[in-house]
């Protein structure tokens, strides 16, 4: 059975990360499998979580998970810590007496409730008071509706969550509200398209990017040009006699660097530091999705013996115009990449392509639209998710 793994960040007032929500579904249905605490370990909740690890997968912050009426009824938040979860109750669960009450002896053993897509109703109301998050889905709830329900909802001393925030305005406009967590790609998106320009520094980054990627491999030349910034030199430098490579003896130039990385490796590192650095000011998250698609995409490249490097490149400039509020035709246009690269990523269209709606549908969870591109490209769902979970390590491992 293929088993699907993504997480979908949840932001704070302050746009900082405070949790990850965790998706996952078999590859034949869009829920869990049936199954209880005794064939937990062999099944979907142990394939995921119990061999990868809930803390690895959530980089150490609160994770939610969702879960059904059954397996609310059975216990299985139990298999979990309760201080690394928070336990979602599902919209279509049935609030009687037996989930309050399965829901009361969670809250006793120290677990935390959330109430998914929540559409206030009387008969929540004891589930209302268990529970200390309630997401609401902000673009599927009337405006006025909102305002209703953050009045309403204030007396259950619960924190709101608005779900599906897809832009900065949605972002500012929940604020106002009264929201305390967001969550959806809004940060994935320009904040400001019109009247900005580049900074020096982030042109001179932009020049950098596109020299470093069409020099020929010279790894004298290139290690004058990455001298040129100590911070860029510094996470080189650190990323090479890391753990990673398992190094008996430290490498102590640039010039060493470059050498022992090569010259595909060098230049996807270098392109993932000093993109970062064009990022500085925005969301961690921003920076850390970018760097999880490349290395995502680079496996899938590596896997289709196509250029893994061009593959690298495209994911890791997926979200260049919000890094930079810029429209992506200003930055794209002006950057010496290949056509199929340019095509993918300011046209929306062409071979490299697919590959931007596969991770697309991926990190949204949108199953349907994942396993027809799956199929299109002639991969399959196990090798996707294993390529995703090695993606999720190594960008956490490079913070």
């Amino acid at each position: 059975m293929d088993v699907f793994v993504a997480r979908q960040p949840i932001f704070d007032v302050q746009k900082k990360l405070y949790a990850y929500e965790l998706l996952f579904r078999s590859g034949e249905s869009n829920g869990f499998p049936d199954i209880d605490g005794e064939t937990a370990t062999s099944s979907l909740l142990s394939s995921s979580f119990f061999t990868v690890g809930i803390e690895k997968i959530g980089a150490g912050k609160l994770v939610f998970i969702n879960f059904t009426e059954d397996l609310l009824l059975r216990g299985t938040p139990q298999l979990f810590p309760p201080d690394k979860m928070m336990v979602e109750i599902l919209e279509d669960v049935n609030p009687g007496s037996d989930i309050v009450r399965a829901c009361q002896q969670l809250k006793d053993k120290g677990y935390s409730l959330a109430l998914d897509d929540f559409i206030y109703s009387k008969q929540f109301e004891e589930l209302l008071y268990l529970s200390e998050i309630v997401k609401i889905d902000f673009r599927l709830t009337p405006v006025e509706t909102l305002g209703e329900m953050v009045e309403t909802l204030k007396k259950y001393n619960c924190k709101l969550l608005a779900e599906k925030v897809e832009t900065y305005d949605e972002f500012y406009q929940a604020v106002e509200l009264g929201f305390d967590y967001f969550q959806g790609y809004f940060f994935a998106k320009p904040e400001v398209l019109k009247n900005k320009d580049l900074s020096s520094s982030q042109l001179g980054m932009l020049r950098l990017i596109s020299k470093v990627n069409t020099e020929e491999f010279d790894a004298e030349a290139l290690a004058k040009l990455v001298s040129q910034d100590v911070s860029i030199t510094y996470k080189l430098l650190k990323f090479i006699n890391s753990s990673h490579f398992s190094r008996l003896q430290p490498l102590s130039s640039i010039r060493q660097a470059i050498s022992f990385l090569g010259e595909n490796g060098f230049k996807m590192f270098f392109s993932l530091i000093a993109t970062s650095k064009l990022s500085e000011n925005k969301p961690g998250e921003l920076i850390r999705t970018s760097i999880v698609r490349a290395r995502f995409l680079e496996q899938i490249g590596l896997e289709l013996k196509k250029e893994s490097s061009e593959f690298f490149l495209l994911g890791l400039f997926m979200s260049i115009d919000a890094m930079l509020d810029q429209s992506i035709e200003s930055v794209i246009g002006n950057m010496p990449l290949s056509e199929r690269l340019k095509e993918a990523l300011v046209s929306r269209r062409g071979e490299l392509f697919a590959f931007v709606r596969l991770i697309e549908a991926y990190e949204a969870g949108n199953w349907v639209a994942f396993r027809f591109v799956l199929k299109k490209l002639g991969l399959t769902g196990k090798l996707i998710t294993s390529f995703y979970l090695e993606a999720l390590a190594w960008a956490d491992s490079l913070d």
